[in-house]
């Protein structure tokens, strides 16, 4: 899958929390904790997000629990983190291919 734009941290670490079902609390303190609190998401822009997610089909509503509604990621959605982390590990591997050369560039 050939992805036309860099995914934000912010999908980016949504799309991983969702590897398993949860609600939007839940996101938002996974998202924190796997990014060592410089992620923070409020709920305007978790819920935002959400929404578009579901839109590209990238995620589905699970479960609800009253007024918690769950969601976890699709295959496509799967597809696309995977996309993004090879983007992802080429950028490091450049940067460190140039950082790790000797003399001036």
């Amino acid at each position: 899958m050939q992805q036309n734009a860099p995914l934000t941290e912010g999908v980016y670490y949504i799309l991983l929390a969702l590897y398993e079902p949860r609600h939007g609390y839940g996101i938002m303190q996974l998202v924190e904790s796997l990014s060592n609190g410089r992620v923070q998401l409020g709920p305007g822009t978790l819920y935002g997000a959400i929404k578009s997610l579901v839109t590209k089909r990238w995620i589905v509503p699970y479960e609800e629990d009253g007024r918690k509604k769950e969601y976890v990621i699709t295959a496509l959605g799967k597809e696309v983190v995977e996309e993004e982390v090879r983007r992802l590990k080429e950028l490091y591997m450049n940067g460190q291919n140039i950082l790790n050369q000797e003399g001036p560039l």
